[in-house]
């Protein structure tokens, strides 16, 4: 048994507030009767809005999707360039997790609002991983005080905040690898701009155990087997954090 605008969401209708919408204004049936808010439908029954029956499709997708520079995490489909129309994946699924406009790399997208959530608690600390090039040469100094921990600031944005401490690793003279268990906005790009450094190019490559791997700009790949069971369980599982040692 599922919520009736749950059960219309995970069919790709619409968002559960706009499925909230429909049934309130009596254009959804169960069975031929009219649904009302907090309806429940059971397997085998007949849902349809106006005229056309409902098929449910509640299988759990999860696709790793390789986001270009350009597209936006979003789901205003007024915004052009938006993941959503982008990726045209033909189950309804959003991201989890965002990747703002200028980065690219390793974005999740699901139609798991449960998987979602979990992911997106901030107290679990899920490791997040990124390849970073910047504009100047690195120093020991700059990773050190990245990995300790960066006293970002916006007024606009009301953020004003030390990050967590992180693991970094320099990979060449203008690159280096972070990992972040914290999601603040445009977090990376703030904290090097704190440190005097500009962000050329930033991927995320890993969420958890999900590696981005061979996947070229604009691709995607369903996650199953293993490596989803994988996910959830480190969804929810709560991440100790990062030493400052680290």
């Amino acid at each position: 048994m599922v919520r009736l605008n749950k059960y219309l969401s995970e069919a790709g209708v619409c968002s559960r507030r706009e499925a909230d919408r429909l049934i309130k204004s009596g254009k959804v049936t169960v069975d031929g009767r009219k649904a009302e808010p907090g309806t429940q439908v059971e397997e085998g029954q007949t849902v349809r809005v106006g005229k056309k029956e409902i098929e449910s499709r509640r299988e759990k997708v999860v696709l790793a999707v390789n986001k270009p520079v350009g597209i936006i995490c979003t789901e205003d489909m007024r915004i052009k360039h938006n993941i959503i129309r982008f990726l045209n994946y033909p189950v309804r699924i959003t991201y989890a997790g965002r990747l703002d406009k200028d980065s690219e790399g390793l974005l999740l997208m699901t139609n798991d609002g449960d998987l979602i959530n979990r992911m997106m608690r901030a107290r679990y600390a899920h490791e997040k991983e990124y390849k970073v090039t910047v504009n100047k040469e690195l120093t020991e100094d700059f990773l050190r005080k990245m990995a300790e921990g960066v006293h970002i600031r916006d007024k606009e944005k009301g953020l004003d905040e030390v990050t967590r401490p992180c693991k970094t690793e320099k990979i060449g003279k203008y690159t280096f690898s972070v990992t972040l268990t914290q999601g603040l906005n445009r977090q990376i790009r703030r904290m090097c701009e704190a440190l005097g450094y500009k962000v050329e190019r930033l991927v995320r490559v890993r969420i958890m155990n999900i590696k981005l791997g061979a996947l070229k700009p604009g691709e995607y790949r369903k996650i199953t087997g293993q490596e989803l069971k994988g996910l959830y369980e480190c969804a929810e599982t709560k991440n100790e954090g990062i030493s400052r040692d680290s």
